[in-house]
């Protein structure tokens, strides 16, 4: 659960810094959020889940 609220807060963080940088518009990121929101709720959940904790799992810890 802790890694799952890393990743959020790192995600924000990215987005919040590509909105500053007028990299992102206000539009673009609203869609990216609401995306990830549907995601959440659709069968692809599970599978991006994984490959998420896979991704991780093979970073050697420090």
């Amino acid at each position: 659960m802790a890694l799952t609220v890393s990743l959020v807060a790192l995600f924000g963080l990215v987005l919040f810094f590509l909105l500053r940088s007028r990299t992102l518009g206000w539009g673009a990121a609203f869609i990216a959020v609401m995306f990830g929101f549907y995601l959440a709720t659709t069968g692809a959940a599970e599978p991006v889940n994984q490959l998420t904790r896979a991704v991780l799992d093979a970073i050697p810890a420090l």
